[in-house]
Order: C-alpha cells, then sequence, then structure tokens
C-alpha cells in the first residue's frame, strides 16, 4: 500500500517562512539605503531652488537679502527690510521652505565665508543636524558648480569713480 501526502509538513513551512524573510530583509536593507539617497537629493534640489529665488530676488533688488530678511523674504513681503521697495518684490518661492527635509533651518548667510564675499551661503546640516560634518549639503561645494559657474557676478559700482 502507497501513502499520499496530502500537506506540507512543519519543516517545509519553517523554510519558506525563512527564506522569505531573508529576501524581505534584503529588500529591505536597500530600500532604506535607497531612501537616505532619495532625501540627500531631493534636499540638493531643494537648496538649488532656493539658490534660484535667490538669484532672482537678487535681480530684482541688486542685493542678496540681508540677515535680517533670511530666506523668509522669498515667500513673505512682511519680511522685507522696510527701506526696500515693496512694489518690486513677489514671491520667488511659491511654498514656505523654512526647513531643509530632516526639518532643520536651511542656514543662510548674506556675506560668504567660504568663498567669495560678494556672494552669500546657504546650507543644510544634513541629516544629521550638525554643522560640519560630511553630510552637509551646502551651496559652495564643488559638486554643485560653485560660485563661479553658477552665479552672477557682483552688481556693478554705481558709487562713481
Amino acid at each position: 500500500m502507497t501513502r499520499r501526502r496530502s500537506a506540507f509538513t512543519i519543516i517545509e513551512v519553517m523554510i519558506v517562512l525563512v527564506i522569505i524573510l531573508a529576501l524581505s530583509g534584503i529588500v529591505a536593507v536597500n530600500l532604506l539605503g535607497r531612501k537616505k539617497q532619495a532625501d540627500e537629493q531631493l534636499a540638493a534640489i531643494d537648496l538649488n531652488t532656493i539658490k534660484s529665488a535667490l538669484k532672482m530676488f537678487r535681480l530684482d533688488y541688486d542685493r542678496w537679502p540681508t540677515d535680517d530678511e533670511g530666506l523668509e523674504v522669498l515667500w513673505n513681503i512682511e519680511a522685507l527690510d522696510p527701506d526696500a521697495d515693496e512694489t518690486k518684490w513677489h514671491k520667488y518661492l511659491e511654498e514656505p521652505m523654512p526647513t531643509d527635509r530632516w526639518g532643520h533651518e536651511w542656514g543662510y548667510s548674506e556675506v560668504s565665508e567660504n568663498g567669495d564675499e560678494s556672494n552669500y551661503d546657504l546650507w543644510s546640516d544634513g541629516p544629521d543636524g550638525e554643522e560640519g560634518t560630511d553630510d552637509d549639503i551646502t551651496s559652495w561645494t564643488e559638486t554643485d558648480g560653485g560660485y563661479g559657474d553658477d552665479l552672477m557676478p557682483p552688481p556693478p559700482d554705481n558709487g562713481g569713480p
């Protein structure tokens, strides 16, 4: 008499579960690594969006936003210096961008400490939130073109001879 097998043994079920768990672990590790990379790339895109808005502000006002105005002046007219011509102002950023992808405030300085002093500094402290670490995203790094490649020259000196 031959016996017919009609169900999986507990060992077979356990082997299948181990294989499924191993595969899902590999997928999870790869996806988490990609998420970190995607967040860094999105933060770099956000930085370039802000840089473009800063360029437009400079075209209108022949200067970078002051440290007091900060980046807020790009989406909020109330941050504009009271002595500035409000008729030139328009929304340079449609959506406010006060923080980076990790919830930290963007760093901005009207006068660059990392390059040509006629330019600004713009940075994100990156995922760790600490300034000066390897994960920072900055406007003065060579990987993003540096000042020489993508920013306008300083405005002409109209103060006379």
